[in-house]
């Protein structure tokens, strides 16, 4: 029989669980894991990591088609989708068996099943786990992690069918490309599906309830990611309203209302992209003090739910709802409980990531954030028309944003924009953790030829110092 004592009982085994298992083993504690599908979460099997690499085949394709740019020409270029897909999932399932590979090398016992928090056994939690209505075991252990993640938000009208409305996950693994695509929703989600479906040549209409596209990043940002897909042929609806949907045997019409027009416009498939849903139903929160509030845990900044013994991490502990903030909180977590002295996040230092084309990333505040919070601030802007390696590398589309408190030199914020930006922007957030200034940033030499030179010049740019434009 299965041990079934522990020091910890982790229910999820996402990019928050997993990790959070594995430090723990580090620490000398025994971990178990519960895990009702498949290790890795969401984010490995049908989330980060495959998008990913169904983005990379676009971008491949995108450039196979402006081969002329570079002196290449070639015939008949064509793309077999099934094996874009194959590929997508290969990945998929290679980086699941190295989680898998991980605990079992870390010593942490896997439990194949849903957990449900079932009260105390004196200072110890009781967690039962069932898998199809079956009791597989009940654990115990003082302290239990909830990493239950999130699942798409799905809203009246827009219920994925598997056919005609997609979730993410019909849309990762397509049988055929539509011709004709709408995406409902431009967070990171909807525009990397519109970016992906766009450069495989399909029709992308993009609409948005809010004013304006990636409404969490700065505007200027926005703006030229709106620009930016317009040319690349999208069309985009802000602002938008929709009616009720009809389905047309193997087409769907969707009436919008936009920018004072109403229209009907039909689809050959609508993916919806409108936010998530904690994963807080069936487990076990009810009679304890653990709050939820809109379908998500409230924690400390400790990850400590309202019920002692009880912790959150990750999309069901609330924004920003990312794999790497999921994967922090892991680690503090487990090091808290361990004894060790940790630093509660800051949810400014925790970057964010779309991996449409071009890329987008940013940390910290936006412009409209640092003035809302009072800061007088100095803003340097630089565009990657002005950069050397991006001209070479054919990728001149592009900028980076830098805001300072012009008093003291603080970095509040930097957005970029353009071709790699998804690597860059960590220089940026170890400048925030370490608390630079200007002073530091201006005085860091960046390697030439390089991208990242647009970091340096736009931090110079906020102090009238910018070299090259």
């Amino acid at each position: 029989m299965s041990k079934t004592e522990f020091d910890i009982v982790i229910v999820g085994g996402g990019p928050g669980g997993y990790v959070a298992a594995i430090r723990g083993a580090q620490l000398g504690l025994s971990v178990a894991v519960v895990e009702a599908a498949q290790l890795g979460g969401i984010c490995l099997n049908w989330g980060c990591i495959p998008t990913k690499a169904l983005l990379r085949s676009s971008e491949i394709n995108h450039l196979l088609h402006h081969l002329g740019e570079f002196g290449f020409a070639a015939d008949n270029i064509r793309f077999d989708l099934d094996k874009v897909v194959k590929r997508s999932r290969k990945v998929a399932g290679q980086l699941s068996s190295g989680v898998a590979h991980l605990l079992k090398k870390n010593k942490v016992t896997v439990f194949d099943g849903f957990a449900k928090l079932a009260g105390k056994d004196g200072a110890r939690r009781k967690v039962d786990v069932s898998k199809d209505g079956k009791s597989v075991a009940t654990l115990t252990a003082p302290h239990v992690i909830l990493a239950t993640g999130a699942r798409a938000r799905v809203l009246p009208g827009l219920e994925p069918d598997g056919k005609l409305i997609w979730s993410y996950r019909e849309a990762m693994v397509p049988t055929e490309l539509p011709k004709r695509l709408m995406v409902i929703g431009s967070g990171a989600i909807g525009v990397e599906f519109a970016s992906f479906y766009r450069n495989m040549g399909a029709e992308v209409t993009l609409v948005e309830v809010l004013d304006r596209i990636l409404p969490v990043e700065d505007e200027e940002i926005s703006a030229l990611a709106h620009k930016a897909f317009l040319k690349q042929g999208m069309t985009i609806l802000t602002g938008a309203k929709i009616g009720a949907i009809r389905k047309n045997g193997d087409s769907v019409t969707v009436p919008v209302e936009a920018g004072g027009k109403s229209q009907e416009i039909t689809v050959d498939r609508v993916i919806s992209a409108v936010g998530i849903v904690g994963n807080v139903e069936n487990i076990g929160l009810e009679g304890t003090a653990i709050e939820v509030d809109r379908t998500h845990i409230k924690v400390d900044p400790y990850c400590r739910t309202g019920e002692a013994g009880v912790y959150a991490i990750g999309d069901i502990a609330g924004p920003p709802w990312l794999a790497h903030k999921a994967s922090h909180e892991g680690v503090l977590c487990v090091e808290a409980i361990a004894g060790h002295t940790v630093h509660p996040i800051d949810p400014t230092n925790i970057p964010g990531c779309t991996y449409c084309r071009p890329q987008i990333a940013s940390v910290g505040l936006t412009e409209a954030r640092a003035k809302e919070a009072g800061h007088k601030i100095r803003v340097g802007r630089f565009p990657f028309i002005g950069n050397g390696k991006a001209i070479a590398a054919g990728e001149p589309e592009g900028m980076v944003k830098t805001i300072f408190d012009a008093s003291t030199g603080e970095l509040l914020g930097a957005h970029m924009i353009g071709a790699e930006v998804t690597e860059m922007i960590q220089g940026y957030v170890i400048a925030r953790t370490s608390e630079l200034t200007e002073a530091e940033l201006k005085e860091t030499v960046f390697p030439h030829p390089t991208i990242s030179e647009t970091m340096h010049e736009a931090v110079l740019a906020a102090y009238d110092g910018a070299l090259h434009i």
